[in-house]
């Protein structure tokens, strides 16, 4: 069962994010092997395949935790940015998200996620 999760879960990355699965793993390799299988399995092959959120709300959700999770989640943050794009959600809406999330996360982590966000969108064609 696990070797078939572990497929699914690198199948579900690869899709959602436009990023091969194995550069993902290798960045893990020496360091921490288990967590890259673990985020296969348990994130993409588990709770997406699970989910009754479609794809634009999904990244919309990942969008506003990260973004409240500051500098932690900057790295991440930039991977659904460009998933979120891919899901169909608009620059606007995801400059929107982060300006919402400031509410609560606080205007520093706002700020930061947008810069974030600008970044992305510097490196990806307006659509």
């Amino acid at each position: 069962m696990s070797d078939e999760r572990f497929t699914e879960g690198k199948r579900a990355f690869e899709e959602i994010t436009g990023v091969p699965a194995s550069a993902f793993l290798d960045s893990l390799a020496t360091t921490a092997p288990e967590l890259g299988r673990f985020v296969m399995e348990w994130e993409f092959a588990d709770v997406y395949g699970q989910t009754r959120l479609d794809a634009r709300l999904r990244e919309a959700v990942m969008i506003a935790a990260c973004a409240a999770r500051g500098a932690t989640a900057a790295g991440v943050l930039r991977l659904r940015v460009g998933s979120a794009l891919r899901a169909g959600l608009t620059r606007r809406e995801i400059a929107d998200i982060c300006v919402q999330t400031g509410i609560i996360a606080g205007v520093p982590s706002a700020l930061a996620a947008l810069q974030i966000a600008g970044e992305v969108f510097a490196g990806t064609p307006e659509e």
